[in-house]
């Protein structure tokens, strides 16, 4: 009885100095030697869809209030976020632009949630952001109305296209102006982004 105590004495002060030996070594996050986070977009959805449509201050109502108002698209993006490194890395804000047909930015999303980024791992961050009929409106007259009138399309027949085939991914839809902020120790570095949803 006494042998095996002994034994396992032994045993246990053998494993706990191989453990110190592990965490003494392990390695301590560098300019030089952090590693780029890689970043892919996985996949985009639109996880609600109320169809097309849009009235306007002029219209009677069969309940609420009249005013310009148009249909919601909820846009659900699932990135893959690898992380090369030997130690864990804070994705710590993400930032992006969304454009339809690659030329009209139709909304910027920013989020400032925290995610921690196992090290060697990949991890699936998902954002999801919002747009109406009436803020995408907005946006081409402000913004888009050139490019509309330099591909003759007219911004109704846009809007509509855009609310049938976002949801079915025949229109092209892309993330531009990325910016993903890592935290790894006391380094700060923003990796930036672009992908075509495919």
């Amino acid at each position: 009885m006494k042998k095996k105590l002994a034994f396992l004495t032994v045993l246990m002060f053998g494993l706990s100095l191989g453990l110190m030996a592990c965490v003494t070594t392990s390695v301590k996050p560098t300019t030089e030697n952090l590693k780029n986070p890689v970043i892919t977009l996985e996949s985009m959805e639109v996880p609600q869809y109320d169809g097309y449509w849009y009235y306007s201050k002029g219209t009677k109502t069969v309940k609420g209030d009249p005013d310009d108002r148009g249909a919601f698209m909820p846009m659900s993006f699932l990135f893959n976020v690898h992380n090369p490194n030997p130690y864990p890395i804070l994705l710590e804000g993400i930032q992006f632009t969304v454009s339809f047909d690659e030329d009209f930015d139709v909304v910027t999303f920013n989020n400032q949630d925290s995610y921690w980024i196992p090290a060697g791992k990949t991890s699936h961050v998902r954002t999801t952001t919002l747009i109406t009929v009436r803020s995408a409106l907005l946006s081409l007259l402000v913004t888009g109305g050139f490019t509309l009138k330099e591909k003759g399309w007219t911004s109704w027949d846009t809007l509509e296209r855009w609310w049938k085939g976002v949801p079915d991914l025949t229109v092209p839809v892309k993330v531009k102006e990325g910016a993903f902020n890592f935290i790894a120790g006391d380094i700060e570095r923003v990796v930036v982004f672009e992908g075509l949803v495919k």
